[in-house]
């Protein structure tokens, strides 16, 4: 048996509860299905058309396509029959050479006063912008805007709209060396020289002068509001072109709260889809039921949650659990991460659940 991890511990309660509401009307339910796709390899229209018709073939519905050439992408999907979407990084700006070099000073600044430019944590690509701060919110706010108005283009999916991990995934902690069983100085973010300010302009004391700035809910409240207004102003600008907006998020509200300060179900969003890959979490696949059941019941009535499911950890007979489990918890559908790790078992698989009900 795998460790609950800790994180978890305070929705535990309520997991059953939910569950137990959701239950009767989750096995009758439609399924809807995604996949996110890195769009980077070489192919033209006709190719990329082959690569997408086994997927709508199985029952899914649509894309979240990066890289690559949007308009050959968008055309190919639709031409296979999916809806196209265009999925982006938005705080980590990793490979951004304009910003880097424009703008250092939106890069966020962790409690040690380590910029993620010149110091990223973790991994080399881990360089975000801090979302407080107004001009890094109308550039990412005209990127989306460049993206939505284009033709082919059906949707925006927002990716790394959230702070960098104060806390790791219990599941990866031994793969960095680390025990992060408290929130340690050089991935706590963000103390750059707008957020300093601007929250003590809201409640008298600098953050970085708190008795212990991990305990201070004021401190936490601040930057989920600050990821919170950074994506209603995203919305707006994709919405104004007529188009859907939704984002792939970290697995219930409170684990996206403690681990990346993401409060997403406040976000309003046409859809989120929470990536729920339980071995990150040294979790089994009835873990993904209550999961899903704490998020659907966190969201209002209209807003569809869509299962992120990790394929490395899933086997075609495990991938069938996975969606049973989405659907138990009370999914719309799931989302499959990534279109590559698709075998012609999963995809039979895959076929066979969405047809469900």
């Amino acid at each position: 048996m795998r460790r609950r991890t800790f994180l978890e511990l305070t929705s535990a309660a309520a997991t059953g509860t939910v569950l137990g509401s959701l239950a009767g009307c989750a096995q009758s339910a439609p399924m809807m299905g995604w996949a996110w796709v890195h769009g980077g390899a070489q192919g033209d229209r006709s190719d990329w058309r082959r690569r997408f018709e086994p997927l709508a073939g199985a029952g899914v519905h649509g894309v979240l396509v990066s890289g690559g050439d949007m308009e050959v992408l968008g055309d190919a999907a639709h031409a296979a029959g999916l809806t196209f979407h265009r999925w982006m990084w938005m705080l980590n700006r990793n490979g951004d050479d304009w910003a880097q070099t424009n703008h250092p000073e939106w890069f966020s600044v962790s409690r040690n006063g380590d910029s993620t430019l010149t110091t990223p944590p973790y991994v080399a690509y881990y360089r975000w912008v801090c979302p407080t701060r107004q001009p890094v919110r109308d550039y990412l706010s005209g990127l989306v805007d460049e993206v939505a108005r284009h033709p082919v283009v059906d949707g925006v999916h927002l990716d790394y709209i959230r702070y960098p991990d104060v806390i790791l995934p219990r599941g990866l902690w031994d793969k960095y060396g680390l025990v992060q069983d408290r929130e340690f100085p050089e991935f706590d973010f963000c103390y750059c020289d707008v957020c300093r300010p601007t929250f003590q302009a809201l409640t008298g004391d600098d953050p970085l002068l708190l008795p212990d700035p991990t305990q201070d809910v004021r401190w936490r409240e601040f930057r989920w509001d600050s990821v919170t207004a950074t994506v209603k102003e995203l919305s707006d600008a994709v919405r104004a072109r007529g188009k859907q907006i939704s984002a792939a998020v970290f697995p219930t509200p409170t684990i996206a709260r403690q681990l990346v300060r993401q409060a997403w179900e406040q976000w309003a969003l046409d859809a989120v889809f929470p990536m729920l890959y339980h071995g990150f979490y040294e979790e089994e696949i009835p873990w993904i039921a209550s999961s899903t059941a704490l998020g659907v019941k966190a969201l209002p009535a209209a807003e569809p949650l869509y299962a992120g499911l990790y394929l490395p950890d899933l086997g075609p007979v495990d991938l069938g659990a996975a969606i049973d489990a989405a659907r138990q918890g009370g999914a719309r559908g799931v989302s499959l991460f990534e279109m590559g790790g698709l075998s012609e078992a999963h995809l039979e698989v895959l076929a066979d659940r969405l047809r469900v009900g």
